[in-house]
């Protein structure tokens, strides 16, 4: 007789099984066909209970996992919402949300996880479209014209920035439709056409045209101002995102003395964070808009003890530690899929005293955790945050030591 195989048996990723008391009705329509949020079908605290085991399983080896950050109301928490648009055979125009691994459409009205101002400029923009003679993107054909819109919100300023991918430069009645979107939606402060006519499956492209206002918007995280365009990175729960930092700074353990490093450093939230905190910051970044971003939300803040470059971080604390420089903290956020061994063993090179890790990858954090013990480093604190509520994903914050002081 064959045995029924848990779920969690049949793929290692699933999350454990749920205690009955713990079972709920997705409150989203799209749980089964989209995917995204996959806790969806439990209640919030036994999400955060697969979240903690996931951590204990993958880095109990390393020290105690504090309990994590939960979030009060879980809802609504993304700034940064994406709406895919095709042309489908039967249907005509689509919109919404690819399904999990795959490029099939989900039409979706409202995410509960996004902020509910850009489904509705996203519905607007879809009820617009055939009146300004604007075709939807045909993956198959290589053919049609808006492929995604992609909307950023300030949530503590209120500003709204619309990017509308497009394949060409060429758009037709560009002002009107301006107009026309702006009439409907005032609250709007830049829009900017990203063209991106390549067979890839990255979303921006590399030209932009703004059509509207400055091309950027503005937004205050942890008392700080901060200049977000449409490519740069910005942690995308501001509400979490400030339990995060704070967690992050009291790791670092500033005196005012430190010379710190921010690497992978984006548009320098965590360097500036930390500007007032500690005597030296140092920002180093691979994407050029976000370290023009960062050194603009330096002059905004008026901060001039943090400086922003454009480069590979590793790179840069070799060439110091070469040159006979110090650095007493270096902050590290890398992607999800982690660092490197090179970034690590640059990190050994040059010697900080303390090491803060933030990692949205749990394995990738994992694998570099170890690479840090072989350059002397031990963990003191692992703590997990949840910025991505009903979703598997878990940022976590560790504090490293070096061994040697």
């Amino acid at each position: 007789m064959k045995k029924n195989i848990p779920n969690r048996l049949r793929n290692p990723h699933s999350p454990p099984d749920k205690p009955r008391e713990e079972v709920v009705t997705p409150p989203c329509p799209y749980f089964r066909d989209c995917g995204g949020c996959q806790l969806q079908d439990r209640t919030y605290r036994e999400s955060l209970r697969v979240k903690e085991a996931r951590l204990t399983a993958l880095l109990g080896r390393f020290g105690k996992i504090e309990p994590i950050i939960s979030m009060k109301t879980p809802w609504s928490y993304r700034n940064k919402c994406h709406s895919t648009f095709a042309y489908d055979r039967r249907f005509g125009i689509r919109n919404g949300l690819y399904a999990e691994y795959s490029h099939r459409v989900i039409p979706i009205d409202r995410c509960l996880i996004q902020d509910e101002r850009a489904d509705n400029i996203i519905a607007t923009i879809a009820s617009m479209m055939k009146s300004f003679k604007m075709t939807a993107y045909n993956e198959q054909t290589g053919q049609g014209f808006l492929r995604h819109v992609l909307i950023k919100i300030g949530f503590a300023s209120n500003e709204i920035m619309v990017v509308l991918v497009v394949t060409s430069n060429i758009f037709p009645g560009k002002n009107h439709f301006v107009k026309a979107l702006r009439k409907k939606h005032p609250e709007i402060k830049t829009i900017i056409q990203n063209i991106n006519g390549e067979d890839t499956t990255m979303v921006l492209g590399k030209r932009e045209i703004v059509l509207f206002g400055k091309g950027w918007i503005e937004d205050t995280l942890c008392n700080m101002k901060f200049q977000i365009s449409a490519k740069s990175f910005f942690q995308i729960n501001p509400v979490q995102t400030e339990k995060l930092y704070e967690k992050a700074m009291e790791m670092a353990r500033l005196t005012g003395r430190e010379i710190v490093l921010d690497a992978y450093s984006g548009i320098g939230t965590i360097g500036l964070v930390a500007s007032g905190r500690a005597k030296t910051v140092i920002g180093v970044e691979l994407n050029g808009d976000a370290v023009r971003n960062a050194q603009r939300s330096a002059r905004l803040n008026n901060v001039t003890n943090a400086t922003f470059h454009k480069g590979d971080a590793g790179k840069f604390m070799e060439s110091m530690a070469k040159n006979g420089q110090k650095l007493d903290v270096v902050f590290m956020d890398p992607p999800r899929s982690g660092s490197t061994q090179t970034f690590i063993h640059s990190i050994g090179k040059i010697k900080p005293r303390r090491v803060v890790y933030i990692s949205c990858g749990p394995e990738s954090l994992a694998r570099d955790l170890d690479w840090l013990r072989q350059e002397n480093y031990d963990v003191k604190k692992i703590q997990p945050v949840d910025m991505f509520p009903w979703t598997e994903h878990v940022e976590t914050c560790v504090e490293l030591r070096r061994r040697d002081i």
